[in-house]
């Protein structure tokens, strides 16, 4: 890792960068790979998905007795567990239901909103070297809440066209509607566009690596909305001399082993704790199975020794990260000061970890400094606010003269005939 002591805030941009890729290649080869999925549908995907996933596909949906196998696969211990944070997860989001009220704006001027769920939602849940079953909770939960009536599932098979069985379980607790063999770019193109066998969608969820979000935001453009441009994963820790370095160093290292394009960075004011926690990175870091990963997210990553606690915040502030865990004296008053974080993690046992399975709130989160501009997935990403007014003849006359004046101003003289009718028919 990467130690910088006390830098200026000249320097800040140059720290809270995240890696990159070459873009213009990368999009390039998206787009291409979108442009086929949509002339030649399922006949595409299956060849991509024997290209890149190294899987020979006969049909994309996974089957009933699939399903049933996958329950017999997973543990009874593992099943009570994915039921536990399911739990939790529908609890909080639950909590989000919106109750519109009825305003009157003015005399005889009445407005509200009516909450609609998204009709048709495609759900993406990444396999590669980690198959995230959470996330299949985190994106087909609230999706069930909100009154979703289609909710399509895509991630990639293993090599003998098999899904993770924990994604399987996950999906049917969850309550999916259907489920299908296909990742990367040509997952998100058939949700997009739709397929023989893939339905069409209307907005897509769920993180991927930078192919799976240049593809997002190039669909987003044009064919479908899209929840966030979610990309590599990324925590940062804030801690004081008071932390807990071992627990400071595990929550590190369980982000670095996300990708090797993921990013960790912690900030500090103490040049003990600094050396501390480099330490029990070294470490930790040898007793990890996932080693290489790791090894590699560290060197993209920073220890960062700052002079003081406000100076902390602003430079997280600054990187606006995914993930931020406050371990500090005072979290609390930290966390007052946080205005750009995807989830925000306060105290010495508050670990990413809880947040990423169990504790109910969303693990889908704004990445690549974006939280300085979108919120996590919640409730509201899977609805529709839909606005109703109604003006009775006092309404009418209350407001008709200025909309008059208004659309008269604007050289809109449709717009004011359709009021000035209505006047003079009263």
């Amino acid at each position: 890792m990467n130690i910088i002591k006390y830098p200026p805030r000249s320097e800040w941009a140059q720290i809270t960068e995240r890696p990159r890729l070459d873009v213009s290649q990368l999009n390039a080869m998206v787009a291409s790979v979108l442009a086929d999925v949509k002339e030649r549908g399922d006949e595409a995907v299956k060849m991509y998905e024997e290209k890149f996933d190294h899987a020979s596909l006969d049909t994309l949906a996974v089957s009933e007795a699939e399903m049933t196998e996958a329950e017999g696969l997973v543990s009874e211990e593992l099943t009570q567990a994915i039921r536990l944070a399911h739990y939790n997860i529908r609890k909080f989001h639950e909590s989000q239901c919106f109750h519109g009220e009825k305003v009157e704006t003015g005399p005889g001027i009445t407005c509200w909103q009516k909450s609609v769920a998204i009709e048709r939602v495609g759900l993406y849940i990444p396999g590669g070297t980690a198959p995230l079953f959470s996330t299949v909770l985190m994106l087909a939960t609230p999706a069930k809440i909100a009154g979703c009536k289609e909710i399509v599932l895509c991630t990639p098979p293993n090599r003998e066209g098999k899904v993770n069985p924990a994604i399987l379980v996950a999906a049917r607790t969850a309550g999916v509607s259907k489920i299908f063999k296909a990742g990367g770019v040509q997952a998100i193109g058939a949700m997009a566009y739709g397929t023989e066998s893939v339905p069409k969608v209307f907005k897509i969820f769920g993180p991927g690596n930078q192919y799976v979000m240049a593809a997002k935001q190039q669909v987003s453009l044009h064919d479908v909305a899209i929840d966030m441009p979610a990309g590599p994963s990324e925590v940062c820790v804030i801690a004081d001399e008071t932390a807990n370095a071992e627990f400071v160093a595990a929550d590190l290292l369980s982000q670095a082993e996300h990708g090797i394009d993921s990013q960790v960075l912690l900030i500090t004011t103490s040049d003990d704790m600094l050396s501390k926690v480099k330490n029990e990175v070294e470490r930790q870091l040898e007793l990890l199975p996932r080693k290489e990963i790791a090894a590699k997210t560290l060197e993209n990553s920073r220890l960062v020794l700052v002079s003081s606690a406000d100076e902390a915040i602003e430079l997280s502030n600054c990187y606006a990260p995914e993930h931020l865990i406050i371990q500090t004296n005072d979290y609390d008053t930290l966390a007052e000061k946080v205005v750009n974080a995807g989830s925000v993690f306060l105290g010495k046992y508050a670990c990413e970890s809880a947040g990423d399975y169990a504790s109910g709130t969303n693990h889908t989160l704004p990445t690549h400094g974006y939280a300085t501009a979108y919120s996590g997935v919640n409730l509201d990403s899977y609805c529709r606010k839909i606005t109703f007014q109604h003006l009775t003849e006092q309404g009418v006359r209350h407001i008709g003269h200025a909309v008059e004046l208004m659309a008269e101003a604007e050289q809109l003289d449709a717009h004011k005939q359709a009021m000035t009718v209505r006047l003079n028919s009263l």
